[in-house]
């Protein structure tokens, strides 16, 4: 969705500003293309500081459009010099550079944040969806699914709180996960606020082509008040011998740039999100309830007649609470609390440094990430802007800036929307049922 609105307006950019500007435009296209070429890295999680890249973009256009609007003059590149030094207090554009510089870093920083947050959360349930099982986890699955068929008890479905005895302590290093899961979901939800709100993502995002003509105008009807001014303040240029060119470089025509408001549809997305990241808040410490009752067809809690481990009958031990310090005296699997996992104490701490960054976006600051690569877009999503439109990537290096870095995991193979987060438990839930899938058959 916030790539589709980069790439409407880079369209409607293209199409209205050839008969709006005539030469102004057209012997400038680069500028405007590798301005979107810009944001577009930048949102993909290219380390790219936002706001040299507009100021980048302003200085660009302005030292052309002032050398087109005055052709009977020779402006050397030192001249040009001089009048950027002078820009910020002449202020051609008018105040839309430093209005949509500030508009447009929150846009951009909430919605690039707000993206790799999802990535983020995906990539942790597939690094944690690959932990294997331990050989006492398996041993107590085996027990508790298949024990009950050789005391001709076929019928008999496992006890509900000998199944989640069983399911906590072979995921009790993933419910450890829960904390920092919980503040990841909660920092994606505000984020969400954010951009259908004080950000104003879908209005900032969708009409940066309306306020690049808005500035070109403010050029244009001001152009005799600022020549004499840069004059003033760099002297008088020499007198160019090639003489004027034609009036083809005025506006030809004026020409109504309209946004459409799709304020609605981003409106329903942004619910639509919270409500899923709401739901999934407490997804690693409800996935033992969730596996007995789908998986496992536990019996119901009050039912004397259950599989218990041993015979048909009553469970009498209490049910252990979440995570890994809990399963000290877990009757059903033998758990060494002293050796948690590294593969999710890292995804645990690769949450904490996604929650920091969206807190940072919270508040308008950008972090950057230490690996950035446009691979993040994901290949095939459907998503990048087409070659006709988005035009050729600019070959300057990234900005020397020294940002605060965080490392991010490499990503491939996720679009960057919303409507990936759906999916987002499905997989762990799939592969963690191995275990339990492969001794149904047995069942069977």
């Amino acid at each position: 969705y916030f790539q589709d609105l980069l790439n409407k307006s880079e369209k409607a950019l293209y199409d209205a500003f050839p008969s709006m500007y005539g030469e102004l435009y057209t012997q400038n296209m680069k500028v405007f293309k590798d301005l979107y070429s810009e944001l577009r890295r930048y949102y993909r999680g290219s380390n790219i500081n936002l706001e040299e890249a507009l100021n980048e973009f302003w200085t660009r256009l302005l030292e052309r459009l002032f050398k087109l609007m005055n052709p009977q003059y020779h402006i050397t590149d030192e001249y040009l010099d001089c009048m950027v030094k002078h820009a910020e207090q002449h202020k051609p554009f008018g105040e839309v550079p430093r209005d949509l510089k500030v508009k447009a870093t929150r846009a951009f920083i909430a919605a690039r944040s707000y993206a790799q947050g999802f990535l983020v959360g995906s990539d942790v349930v597939k690094k944690v969806s690959q932990v294997s099982l331990s050989h006492e986890c398996t041993r107590a699955i085996m027990k508790l699914m298949y024990c009950p068929h050789c005391r001709g008890m076929s019928s008999v479905k496992p006890c509900n709180n000998y199944c989640l005895n069983v399911v906590k302590g072979c995921l009790a290093n993933q419910a450890d996960l829960n904390t920092e899961w919980k503040y990841l979901m909660d920092s994606l939800v505000v984020v969400a606020d954010r951009i259908d709100g004080p950000y104003n993502v879908d209005t900032v995002i969708g009409t940066i082509h309306m306020r690049i003509a808005e500035a070109i105008s403010n050029l244009q009807e001001n152009k005799d008040s600022i020549t004499a001014k840069v004059f003033q303040g760099c002297g008088n240029p020499k007198i160019s011998t090639k003489g004027s060119s034609s009036e083809d470089k005025k506006r030809r025509g004026k020409v109504t740039l309209e946004a459409k408001s799709s304020a609605q549809a981003l409106e329903m997305l942004v619910l639509d999100a919270k409500g899923n990241l709401t739901a999934l808040k407490t997804y690693w410490i409800t996935l033992p309830g969730t596996l007995c009752s789908k998986k496992v067809m536990a019996s119901s809690a009050a039912d004397d007649k259950c599989w218990n481990g041993m015979t048909k009958g009553s469970y009498l031990p209490e049910v252990m609470g979440d995570g890994l310090a809990n399963q000290i005296n877990n009757p059903e699997v033998e758990v060494d609390i002293t050796k948690p996992d590294m593969t999710i104490r890292q995804q645990i701490m690769q949450l904490k440094i996604m929650t920091n960054r969206l807190g940072n976006a919270n508040i308008g600051n950008d972090v950057d990430f230490q690996d950035a690569s446009d691979d993040m877009s994901g290949s095939g999503s459907g998503d990048s802007c087409p070659d006709d439109v988005c035009g050729k990537r600019l070959s300057k290096s990234p900005s020397t800036r020294q940002p605060e870095t965080h490392a991010i995991p490499k990503q491939s193979g996720h679009g960057i929307n919303g409507a990936s987060s759906r999916s987002l438990p499905s997989a762990f839930l799939l592969l963690l049922s191995v275990a339990f899938i492969a001794a149904q058959h047995l069942w069977r």
